[in-house]
């Protein structure tokens, strides 16, 4: 029986953070499964939508090695991919907080007996902080 790993996030603006999660979840299992919010999900919990579209993030993660499966998500819930994939195992980042859809899937994935792990994110770098850097340099450029 194969191990499903699973992990979930907007991946816009795919970065060496990105790449370290996706490596370290693939050393979990046998079978990466990465779900990708759509700009609509995203929208619900960050301040902007994803410069990057839903289908250019998904295309991006499919060119990715150590990725098996790339399944959108339209809902800002975990429980329906983690069901559709048999998941084993659902990887969660250091930010993972105790909203009601985290609550959920973390009540649900106990239920049935797998694992929650949580990873640390790459100081290294965010989408976030990529795209304050390049406001930055293009302020100072520009004015």
């Amino acid at each position: 029986m194969k191990i499903v790993v699973y992990t979930v996030g907007t991946f816009d603006l795919l970065h060496v953070g990105h790449v370290a999660l996706l490596n370290h979840c693939k050393t979990l299992g046998d079978i990466l499964a990465v779900g990708v919010a759509s700009d609509e999900v995203v929208n619900i919990y960050k301040p902007n939508i994803p410069i990057i579209p839903l289908e250019q993030r998904i295309e991006m993660l499919q060119a990715l090695n150590c990725v098996d499966i790339v399944r959108p998500y339209h809902e800002l819930e975990y429980i329906t991919g983690c069901k559709a994939l048999n998941v084993d195992i659902f990887v969660v980042g250091e930010d993972w907080g105790n909203k009601p859809h985290n609550i959920n899937v973390n009540n649900y994935i106990k239920e049935i007996g797998k694992k929650i792990i949580q990873f640390d994110y790459s100081p290294r770098t965010s989408s976030t902080k990529i795209k304050q850097m390049v406001l930055d340099q293009s302020k100072q450029r520009y004015n």
